[in-house]
């Protein structure tokens, strides 16, 4: 399953700003897989965390094989040594079982979180040990599908607006100023800065001035 948006997302931010409509037109539609399992995102979110993409996906096929479903019940009845066992911090272990806790015992409703203002989510995710404010904004645009997601913490966010808009250094304040321009297709605009700052288009550059200290 991907990320949906269509032709009138594309069309109302082609209409706010010409160079966004060039990277638009010269990329096309882009392909970026959600999941939906909210439960098991969070879970797979906290496992990646400081880790190459190799040791993730390693470690989270030993989570699926062990686990079948990664869910709250399979996730407590394993227990915090167990988890380590798959190739994760202590940390982490207490992290996921902490948050199945919550899930257990109606601390944290998944399903209403749904219903939820993109505020009340960043804040109720926050509340979890382990997610911070960008793996919460991820997670609302990789699971929930939220369209207005623009992440200032996000290093990949902030090359692709200097490499489209020529910027040296992106302050909170100019960063705020794309924000309104893309509103309320934030999320869909994030695609296209990932795929510019991930070298899609041949010939730009990042503007970042270059570190000169040895």
């Amino acid at each position: 399953m991907y990320f949906r948006y269509g032709e009138r997302e594309v069309e109302y931010l082609k209409s706010k700003c010409k160079k966004l409509a060039a990277v638009i037109d010269e990329i096309g539609m882009i392909k970026r897989e959600i999941d939906k399992d909210l439960f098991s995102v969070v879970v797979s979110n906290i496992v990646g965390q400081q880790i190459s993409s190799k040791a993730f996906e390693t470690i989270w096929k030993r989570f699926k094989y062990n686990l079948g479903e990664v869910n709250a019940d399979n996730i407590l009845n394993a227990g915090s040594e167990k988890l380590h066992s798959f190739g994760i911090s202590y940390k982490k272990a207490e992290y996921i079982t902490d948050f199945a806790n919550k899930i257990k015992n109606g601390e944290l409703d998944l399903d209403s979180i749904w219903e939820k203002s993109d505020e009340e989510v960043i804040k109720e995710l926050t509340s979890l040990k382990g997610i911070g404010a960008w793996t919460a904004e991820m997670l609302m645009l990789f699971c929930m599908e939220r369209n207005n997601v623009f992440s200032y913490n996000d290093l990949a966010i902030q090359r692709g607006l200097r490499m489209v808009y020529h910027h040296r250094k992106i302050t909170k304040p100019l960063f705020e100023k794309y924000r309104k321009r893309f509103s309320p297709y934030c999320s869909v605009a994030s695609l296209y800065l990932w795929e510019v700052s991930g070298g899609r288009i041949e010939g730009m550059k990042d503007y970042a001035p270059k570190n000169t200290s040895k």
